[in-house]
């Protein structure tokens, strides 16, 4: 029997090369997404990307209690509604459908794009536990770190085969349901003290805003 615990336990304790790991996981990527023969492929990986993203930080979350996997649980799945209303009525975020890139899709929507919400919702709030903030500051705080990742993102969705929008430029819409979601959310973790202090979280989030940012300047 596997025993959970120890595996991460053991991952913990080996910090600086399961960095190395994922530093060298998304070096690949970029490689293959940058070349147009292996590109295709390298975007259909990109859900796999973001599991194992989320597995790497969820291995070194402190306590998974009852209360915290509840409220993981609404997160993505209200993330999850919210996106599949916004694509299908473009009153949310705007007019926009998404690509073959996230995976398998539920009426329209992929059933990745909750727990890409969760973990950046996540490593955002961990973040900020890294501050002195008041309480306050640290929830608006992760929800500016939100809404600079998304104006990343927006600018290479289309080229991953994310999503994109029918007016080919994104709505201001789109960034205030962003920043407004993510202030939600971060409220829900910062009233209901979900503990979102995380060694590896800021290291991953930092790893992905490198990652787009060299994507952006090769395949532009």
């Amino acid at each position: 029997m596997i025993n959970i615990r120890n595996i991460a336990q053991s991952f913990r304790s080996n910090f600086s090369y399961l960095v190395s790991i994922i530093i060298i996981f998304y070096l690949v990527g970029f490689t293959g997404l940058t070349m147009p023969s292996t590109r295709p492929f390298f975007i259909h990986l990109t859900p796999f990307a973001l599991l194992l993203s989320s597995l790497v930080v969820g291995l070194f979350h402190s306590k998974f209690s009852a209360k915290t996997i509840l409220i993981f649980v609404f997160i993505y799945a209200a993330s999850f509604m919210v996106e599949l209303i916004g694509v299908n009525t473009g009153s949310i975020f705007g007019h926009y459908s998404y690509g073959h890139g996230l995976g398998i899709k539920l009426f329209n929507t992929p059933l990745i794009i909750g727990l890409n919400w969760l973990l950046l919702v996540y490593v955002s709030n961990s973040i900020m536990e890294l501050s002195n903030w008041p309480l306050i500051l640290k929830i608006v705080g992760a929800s500016f770190l939100l809404l600079a990742y998304d104006l990343l993102l927006e600018q290479v969705a289309p080229q991953l085969a994310m999503w994109s929008f029918s007016e080919h430029t994104v709505p201001v819409q789109n960034y205030v349901a962003w920043f407004v979601l993510a202030l939600l959310f971060s409220l829900l973790i910062k009233l209901l003290k979900i503990n979102t202090k995380n060694r590896i979280a800021p290291v991953v989030f930092g790893i992905q805003i490198f990652f787009f940012i060299a994507i952006l300047l090769t395949l532009n």
